[in-house]
């Protein structure tokens, strides 16, 4: 009985040093979210961190809403392609637990 606690032990500690590992790994990946066809593109981080903006010299001549609009629509790319990517990694992680459906792990 107590091997099987201490191969339990074991195991959690492993895997919780593999999850802040990934989480580390994740949080330091950068995505890169556009719209407008590549016009405006937006760099962030799994920390949901704006690294970068690059906006094409064409948009500047559109009316600010314009802009706007296309800037708004980039991150939000972003920030979705930086939420499917956290949590692929992490299924990854928790694929062999019984987790229930829709359980989101801490972070």
């Amino acid at each position: 009985m107590k091997a099987n606690i201490a191969d339990l032990m074991q195991q959690a500690q492993k895997m919780q040093a593999d999850m802040q590992k990934a989480q580390e790994e994740l949080a330091n990946a950068e995505v890169k979210g556009e719209a407008g066809a590549g016009l405006v593109s937006v760099t962030m981080t799994g920390r949901h961190d704006v690294k970068r903006v690059s906006i094409d010299d064409s948009v500047f001549s559109e009316d600010k809403d314009v802009l706007e609009d296309l800037l708004a629509a980039a991150v939000n790319d972003a920030v979705r392609k930086v939420e499917a990517q956290n949590r692929d990694a992490m299924a990854g992680l928790t694929s062999g637990l019984d987790l229930p459906a829709g359980f989101k792990m801490p972070f």
